[in-house]
């Protein structure tokens, strides 16, 4: 079942005031006496991990997978009349000073929490090396983690490796990416070498040895395509391609991971409460891989848990509630469906240029016309509407004995909330093994990986090119947080997102289309990052400075 992931933290590694979950009570606890012992420092990691649920804990959508997916050619902005907001993230545009506060904040606490742990483990009891090294490698993976998405949504940021407060300016991306580089090569060397098991439960949601190498392998890519650079700093050298390859290599024959058999298996609509009434799934004779151990494909994601409230929302996973159709007459019109906010609606242009013999399309967008022959078009004034939506991460229902639609997770655990906005406990998975089979193929130019990926789906072998990994990595991947950074890196971005422009769309049913017209040039202005959160510049007293393009920009109406 679900874990409830705690934040036993002792309160030197907290940003502000939080509530422990635990029951032992830490308030006396400070870096002199915490951690002490090696079950010390597995709460501390625990606390570490905890950062990554905190998608959205103030102003909605300062989430890094929401703003990765809004930014993309997939997706527009939609919800309603007042997401102005998300509707600026769609454009490039800014609807006030401090859009990303949240998400800087976020993601520096969860540095700061690494920092801390790393600081303290030569003086922790350790119950054995093994559990040290565990907990050193995975806290090393986690500083990286945190700094990766920080550097490809604001370019530079401060570099921070100690838990010492400072006013420091913003490091080079070759700084940075160093860091990055060797903490993810720390955590290959200290984390064990032990294949994917199903029924290791205790370790789903923590790193391994693979997801480092895959996550290097990544941020290896978007550095030298981004920058243009032939390799990778480090912070004693630079890591060569080949070096990289050879962890890939590494995951692919000795991880354990494998790809899931039927593609359509891997999202929660497959699930078999939701099954017995979706004919989708009947049809295709679907059946979930679940989240407990039994999908083989996942190499790391993030967890949600069941006891989510709306003092800790966080807690489940809010991208499936943003990412859902907004409240229509009755939940049976878009059954298996559940009722979100209706950000993120499905560029049209996406469905009619994926080639229909994929199974990956109808697996990946569900098209209103084709499954949803109630679907009330314009619910609570819905903006940018095309008749598609997304299928990966959204609220999927079953019917329950009273035939109420309702959220899949309540099936499986009758006590979880039954409010739709707290339910939603399906993982984010980060790092799937086709992705890292695609990273091996665009790094040797190598079309096996590629075309294994390809025969999962009944699709024909292809010689390599560029443009065969391209859309590869487009059908696969769509809606998984990848495509605007496979777009800035490969240099195409301005390119592909212009192609938004124009696109018929309805806003509260009045019909219209995308306006994008200035997209390249904003591109080509913010250089496609995004703005510093504005009272972080002034916390600096100006040690922090604006990225281009974000200055003096005058705020949408």
């Amino acid at each position: 079942m679900k874990r409830i992931v705690l934040y036993a933290i002792t309160a030197l590694m907290l940003s502000g005031c939080e509530n422990f979950l635990d029951t032992e009570n830490l308030t006396k606890k400070d870096n002199s006496n915490f951690p002490e012992t090696g079950k010390d420092a597995e709460t501390a990691l625990t606390g570490a991990y905890a950062l990554l649920r905190e998608m959205t804990p103030g102003d909605d959508g300062q989430s890094f997978f929401i703003t990765s997916e809004i930014l993309s050619d997939d997706r527009f902005g939609a919800g309603g009349p007042d997401d102005k907001r998300i509707h600026a993230v769609d454009r490039l545009k800014k609807v006030n000073e401090d859009m990303f506060s949240d998400v800087w904040k976020q993601n520096f606490r969860g540095i700061y929490r690494c920092n801390m742990l790393l600081m303290s483990l030569e003086h922790v009891a350790w119950e054995n090396e093994a559990q040290r090294q565990s907990v050193e490698g995975q806290t090393h993976f986690l500083r990286a983690y945190y700094y990766f998405d920080l550097c490809r949504l604001f370019g530079t940021v401060p570099l921070i490796t100690t838990p010492e407060s400072g006013n420091v300016p913003r490091a080079t991306a070759d700084e940075l990416y160093a860091l990055i580089a060797s903490d993810l090569k720390a955590a290959i060397a200290l984390l064990p070498s032990t294949p994917y098991a199903s029924d290791a439960n205790a370790d789903l949601g923590r790193a391994t040895k693979w997801a480092a190498e895959a996550l290097l392998a990544r941020a290896y890519l978007f550095y030298t395509g981004y920058y243009q650079k032939d390799g990778m700093p480090l912070t004693d050298g630079t890591l060569a391609k080949t070096e990289v390859i050879g962890y890939l290599d590494d995951c692919i024959t000795h991880s354990g991971h494998d790809l899931v058999g039927d593609y359509r298996n891997l999202w929660p609509y497959s699930n078999l409460y939701t099954k017995k009434d979706y004919k989708y799934a009947q049809d295709n004779d679907l059946s979930w891989a679940g989240e407990e151990g039994g999908n083989v494909e996942t190499v790391f994601a993030i967890r949600y848990s069941t006891k989510a409230t709306w003092d800790n929302p966080w807690y489940n996973n809010e991208a499936c509630l943003y990412f859902s159709p907004r409240e229509p007459a009755s939940a049976d019109d878009i059954f298996p469906f559940g009722i979100g906010w209706g950000w993120g609606t499905v560029n049209s242009k996406l469905w009619n240029d994926w080639p229909s013999k994929d199974i990956r399309r109808n697996a990946s967008i569900l098209s209103v016309e084709n499954e949803l022959p109630n679907y009330g078009w314009g619910s609570d004034k819905q903006m940018n509407e095309t008749g598609y939506w997304q299928k990966k991460y959204a609220a999927i229902n079953a019917y329950n004995d009273a035939r109420e639609s309702v959220n899949y997770s309540r099936m499986i655990y009758p006590d979880i909330d039954s409010d739709y906005q707290l339910n939603n406990t399906q993982d984010l998975v980060i790092i799937r093994f086709a992705d890292v089979l695609l990273m091996a193929a665009e790094l040797k130019k190598d079309a096996a990986p590629l075309n294994r990926v390809r025969a999962r789906v009944g699709l024909e072998p292809v010689a390599y090119s560029d443009e065969a990994l391209r859309h590869e990595r487009h059908w696969e991947l769509a809606f998984e947080g990848l495509r605007y950074y496979d777009l800035l890196r490969w240099g195409i971005a301005g390119e592909v997102l212009s192609q938004q422009n124009g696109v018929k769309v309805l806003n509260n049913m009045a019909e219209t289309v995308m306006d994008m017209s200035d997209i390249t040039q904003r591109l080509e202005i913010t250089k496609g990052l995004m703005p510093l959160p504005k009272n972080q510049i002034d916390l600096s007293g100006g040690v922090l400075v604006q990225n281009p393009g974000w200055g003096n920009e005058a705020n949408l109406n």
